[in-house]
C-alpha cells in the first residue's frame, strides 16, 4: 500500500497509483479509429496509460443480441445519415482532417484483430495500430484482403510476413476469442468501450466523463 503523504497544507494525502484507460476496440469500427486518434492526449493530460484491448465487434455483437448500426437502425429515416454528420462533428472539432469512411466498409477485421494480438506479442502493437488505422480509415484500403494488409504493414516497417504467421497460430487466435468473451461478461455491448478500473463507459461521446474521472483520480478526491 502507498504511504500517506503529508502536503503543504497539513492534509495527509495518499498517492494514487496510474491510472489505466482500458479500451475495448475493433478496427472495423470507424468511432474507434476517432477515438484512438483523441484519447491518447486525455491520457497524457492526466498521467494515464491506454490499455488497448483487441476484441471481435461481431463476437460481441453475437454474444449480447447486438446488431451494427447499419443493421439496427437501417428501418429508421435520418438515423444513420445523423450518425454519419455526428462522426464528421467530432473529427472538425479535432482536427482529424485524414479521416474517410472507407468505401469498402464494412469490412472483415478477423485477420486484423488477430494480428494486433500479435502485434502486441512482438512489442510492435503502437506502430500496428497506426499502420492499419491509417489504412483503413484514412487510405480507404481494402484491409480484409491479405496482399493488401501486408503490403501495407510492410510499408510501416513491420515484419508483415512474421505477424500473418504469428497471427494464425492456435494461441493467438485463443487470446482474441477469450479477450472477446471476457469483454462480453464484463457488460461491453458494443465498440468503442472503455473501463476506468470498475467504471464502463460506450460511446466517444463520454470522453468528457473519462477525464472528469480522471481529473477526479489524480487529484486524490
Amino acid at each position: 500500500m502507498a504511504r500517506a503523504m503529508v502536503d503543504q497544507n497539513g492534509i495527509r494525502r495518499t498517492p494514487v497509483s496510474k491510472p489505466a484507460i482500458e479500451f475495448i476496440f475493433d478496427f472495423a469500427s470507424p468511432n474507434a479509429y476517432l477515438v484512438l486518434k483523441v484519447l491518447p492526449a486525455i491520457a497524457q493530460r492526466h498521467g494515464a496509460e491506454i490499455k488497448l484491448i483487441p476484441c471481435l465487434l461481431g463476437g460481441i455483437f453475437k454474444a449480447t443480441g447486438n446488431q451494427a448500426p447499419f443493421n439496427a437502425f437501417a428501418g429508421i429515416k435520418g438515423k444513420l445519415e445523423y450518425d454519419r454528420l455526428e462522426m464528421q462533428r467530432f473529427a472538425v472539432r479535432h482536427e482529424l482532417t485524414a479521416f474517410r469512411m472507407n468505401p469498402h466498409f464494412p469490412i472483415n477485421t478477423l485477420a486484423l484483430m488477430r494480428g494486433m494480438v500479435a502485434a502486441q506479442h512482438l512489442s510492435a502493437a503502437e506502430t500496428y495500430v497506426s499502420a492499419v488505422l491509417t489504412g483503413m480509415w484514412e487510405h480507404g484500403e481494402k484491409m480484409d484482403d491479405p496482399e493488401i494488409a501486408l503490403a501495407i504493414l510492410n510499408r510501416s516497417g513491420l515484419d508483415g510476413a512474421r505477424l500473418l504467421e504469428l497471427s494464425t497460430s492456435p494461441e493467438v487466435k485463443a487470446e482474441l476469442v477469450a479477450n472477446t468473451e471476457a469483454a462480453a461478461a464484463r457488460g461491453v455491448f458494443g465498440i468503442p468501450t472503455f473501463f476506468v478500473g470498475e467504471e464502463m463507459f460506450f460511446g466517444k461521446e463520454r470522453l468528457g466523463q473519462i477525464e472528469e474521472l480522471l481529473s477526479t483520480l489524480s487529484s486524490g478526491a
